[in-house]
């Protein structure tokens, strides 16, 4: 016995020896000491893809849990003791570190879902994850990762088909049925009791940014989530208008409240000129002095009088690097002029702010133009929670925006609800690019189970091995959900198996009851993109760590 393993291990001590050349910090000689050290190594030294495979299906694992309703919710502990509390799969996978090569592409790979598809990023890496368990079995029989892969492509090809031919063409106007849809998605996350608030919320901002011009187009970007701690998401709310989350600058007891508001966006300063190099002027008696707070004043009381000439009784000025966007004498003569202030505009916020106000910002005092002023029936400063922001409503001629005004109990609520809402905002961005349902609850992944069934038994050699591989990899979606709900994942993966053979296209878990109920008249859907973008982009992944056979170290 003694002799056996010594003969193992020495021949495992052979193969390695290329690897150990490359890997010792000496080069072959390493000298006596070192063989104990480099010989332990190159024993744990797996075969590579043995070890990629096992890499990834571990973090194919720890996001499982939390699929579906039922799923479990992850908390991500940050070093600096930072907290999340979170559902979504990219978040989670975001926040761990990862170091192996290979499960890192799983990471990208929930990334690349939330950007394709926003929503799905949890069954992307789950599905991901089954198909390189199935690919290991296949490996062990012997079959050629090149033969794996190229089938692999096919049958997800086919499988797009077969998504495509359970779809049920949507239209734009049916509000329900988008509901329907967002209601599916925020179904899994933790803020699921607010559906029915959240799910409107989302459907009506993006029918309010959608421009009739350009029906396919929906920029995210036009829709705006302010979130603000305090209350409950009970409170929060879509808002007719503009919200900026400061606070009227009123330290020289400026107006909070103006009605027929003319609005401005300045860019400029409304403070004294700054030399451009550092300079130092030594002042020697008073009358300089006054001279130069003369100056001063005279600079500011221009600027505002021309500020007052246009009409404006609004100002937005936005935060500049270089020096102070506002003094407190600027202020002082603003208020006199009963001009309402608002500071610290963000710059990426210009372009939504002009673009929802039908303003156009201002970068010079002389172009301050009654036209190019935005109007509105009512600003104000308004106490949110213990914030307190500004609102401007009654805009009018108002562009194709949208603002969420969010409110949640703590930061970890409302991080999730913000997330969450994303997760809507892109499922029904999906179904504005591309116009079809289909049902939900792990039906789409049975049928596609069954149609590859029988397309494999068309097949011949090898090649039929791997689509039913493939084929048997979808069920983990189902399994997964009857689990997450405490059923019994096998007996229910067999009963939707037997309804979906005999007919049901549309049967599906339903979590809520614990059986088997049609997917459409539960009114759980879900956009076509959704999942035909989570199986080709999980192919492609697997795809990838099949055909890797070694890792090269460089330094």
């Amino acid at each position: 016995d003694t002799r056996q393993t010594l003969f193992v291990t020495e021949a495992a001590h052979n193969l390695n020896t290329v690897d150990q050349i490359m890997s010792a910090p000496g080069g072959a000689a390493g000298g006596g000491g070192k063989k104990g050290e480099l010989y332990k190594e190159s024993v744990r030294k797996k075969d590579t893809r043995t070890s990629n495979i096992e890499s990834a299906k571990a973090v194919a694992d720890a996001v499982r849990t939390s699929l579906g309703p039922r799923g479990m919710d992850k908390m991500v502990a940050a070093p600096n003791g930072e907290v999340i509390i979170t559902n979504d799969g990219a978040t989670i996978l975001q926040k761990m570190t990862v170091t192996q090569p290979a499960a890192k592409m799983l990471v990208e790979l929930s990334k690349s879902q939330d950007v394709v598809a926003g929503d799905g990023t949890t069954s992307v890496v789950v599905i991901c994850g089954a198909l390189l368990k199935k690919c290991q079995d296949l490996l062990e029989r012997g079959v050629h990762p090149t033969v794996i892969s190229d089938s692999f492509n096919k049958a997800a090809q086919k499988a797009c088909e077969i998504l495509e031919s359970i779809a049920i063409p949507v239209d734009l106007n049916d509000r329900e049925a988008l509901i329907r849809a967002a209601t599916t998605s925020l179904s899994s996350k933790v803020v699921s009791q607010y559906s029915n608030l959240l799910s409107p919320m989302a459907v009506d901002s993006v029918l309010k940014v959608i421009d009739p011009a350009r029906p396919n187009m929906l920029d995210l970007r036009d829709i705006r989530v302010i979130s603000k701690a305090g209350g409950t998401v009970d409170d929060s709310e879509l808002i007719e208008g503009l919200v900026f989350d400061h606070k009227a600058a009123k330290a020289a007891g400026g107006p909070t409240k103006v009605e027929k508001a003319k609005i401005a966006l300045i860019q400029f300063c409304v403070s004294p000129p700054k030399t451009d190099l550092e300079n130092n002027v030594v002042v020697s008696d008073y009358t300089q002095m006054d001279r130069v707070y003369k100056e001063e004043r005279n600079y500011i009381l221009g600027l505002v009088k021309k500020i007052k000439a246009s009409g404006c009784n609004v100002l937005l000025i936005q935060k500049s690097i270089l020096r102070d966007a506002t003094t407190e004498l600027a202020l002082h003569y603003l208020a006199k002029a009963k001009i309402m202030v608002v500071r610290d505009i963000e710059r990426e916020d210009i372009e939504f702010i002009s673009k929802t106000l039908g303003c156009l910002p201002i970068a010079h005092v002389d172009h301050m133009k009654p036209e190019k002023l935005g109007s509105a029936a009512l600003v104000e400063e308004v106490e949110v929670g213990r914030g307190r922001v500004v609102k401007i409503t009654g805009i009018e001629n108002k562009g194709r925006t949208a603002t969420v005004l969010l409110r949640g109990s703590n930061k970890l609520v409302l991080e999730e609800a913000d997330r969450s809402l994303h997760d809507a905002l892109c499922v029904i961005r999906c179904l504005v690019n591309k116009r079809f349902m289909i049902p939900g609850g792990a039906s789409p992944e049975m049928n596609i189970n069954l149609g590859l069934a029988q397309w494999s038994k068309t097949l011949v050699g090898m090649e039929a091995y791997c689509v039913r591989g493939f084929a048997e990899a979808m069920e983990v979606v189902p399994y997964t959900l009857a689990e997450n709900a405490g059923l019994n994942p096998i007996n229910i993966v067999t009963q939707l198996r037997q309804l979906h053979a005999s007919g049901e296209k549309a049967a599906g878990i339903n979590v809520r009851k614990g059986c088997i109920t049609n997917m459409l008249e539960e009114k759980v859907v879900q956009p076509l993109l959704v999942t035909s973008s989570a199986i080709t982009l999980a192919t492609e992944c697997v795809r990838m760590i099949l055909k890797i056979d070694d890792i090269v170290p460089t330094r």
